[in-house]
């Protein structure tokens, strides 16, 4: 005998949105995520690097031809710092604005550009920055530390050089730095190196060289690399962040 079945046993069940939930959940904690990272985070640290800077320039331990070092965060860095077996990979000239306080870096990129210096520490890796300057006895003076500016602007706009020449068609980081200390000095801030004489062996160093060069790189070319500046015995280290 057939007997009709509780009413409750026939009424569809009605399914919590739990997935839906999730999925709005978890949207929005990516997009929390995505601004934190994005908008919020960066502020937070080009805050903290401004701050860092006025408190460099308000004691003074920054001065007019200082050469500022960071590991950067381009294409061809690493393969630089694995060629040179150093953590740095651009480097600049750091002078102080003609009006106000502002802080500039003098930078072979693409052009050869002035860049305020709180958005050039924000650029690099960690925000990790080392401060030089030659050591006392060999200290530039007033007259040569505006032939080492001078000397370096004449470059403003110039093609970064990819290719690493030594003329002063194109230019890079290391190249413009040592170019007008020794213009203005007669000093050499670390000495030339060939191409050649870089650990080429690793293949993300093979890659680029491929890249740029195809099959004859030109190893007899004359280069100085950030790290070379870097280790020069003229110049003492008067800041790191």
């Amino acid at each position: 005998m057939d007997v009709d079945p509780p009413v409750n046993s026939i009424r569809p069940k009605k399914r919590r949105p739990r997935l839906a939930v999730a999925v709005v959940v978890g949207l929005s904690m990516l997009a929390g995520a995505w601004g934190l990272k994005v908008y919020y985070l960066p502020q937070y640290r080009a805050r903290q690097v401004a701050a860092e800077v006025r408190q460099l320039s308000a004691d003074q331990q920054l001065r007019d031809g200082d050469i500022i070092f960071q590991t950067s965060r381009s294409a061809q860095s690493r393969a630089i710092q694995l060629a040179t077996h150093s953590t740095y990979s651009h480097c600049g000239l750091v002078f102080r604005a003609d009006t106000g306080n502002e802080w500039l870096v003098l930078e072979a990129v693409q052009p050869v550009k002035w860049t305020p210096l709180i958005p050039w520490i924000a650029r690099g890796e960690g925000e990790h920055f080392v401060v030089k300057r030659l050591r006392a006895n060999a200290s530039p003076d007033a007259d040569q530390l505006h032939t080492i500016k001078t000397d370096g602007e004449r470059f403003l706009g110039k093609e970064y050089d990819l290719w690493f020449g030594w003329s002063d068609d194109r230019i890079y980081c290391s190249e413009l730095v040592w170019k007008a200390y020794h213009q203005a000095t007669g000093v050499e801030l670390g000495k030339l190196q060939r191409l050649g004489d870089f650990d080429l062996s690793d293949p993300q160093v093979m890659r680029k060289l491929k890249e740029r060069y195809g099959d004859k790189p030109p190893l007899d070319e004359p280069v100085i690399s950030p790290a070379r500046i870097f280790d020069s015995d003229l110049l003492q280290t008067v800041v790191e962040r």
